[in-house]
């Protein structure tokens, strides 16, 4: 798609397409990076995004299992 950079203020600006947006899933915040001389706008993603949806409760049954047990009693110093 070819479009005009326009003015705005003393910056520039282009007008996304909707389409365009909702097609690169991309909201009210984006990445502006430079590569080479390419000019690279990317949807904003939060980290650990779906971490919760991916956890497995059952692997973390035996997590604790293989630490060694302490036995002593006496009071720990730091």
């Amino acid at each position: 798609m070819r479009t005009h950079i326009r003015k705005v203020g003393n910056s520039r600006g282009v007008i996304i397409p909707a389409a365009l947006l909702a097609a690169c899933e991309m909201s009210d915040e984006v990445d502006i990076r430079l590569e080479g001389k390419n000019l690279i706008i990317a949807p904003v993603h939060a980290p650990r995004a779906g971490w919760f949806e991916a956890y497995q409760p059952q692997a973390d049954a035996e997590a604790l299992a293989a630490l060694p047990v302490d036995e002593s009693t006496e009071e720990w110093v730091w």
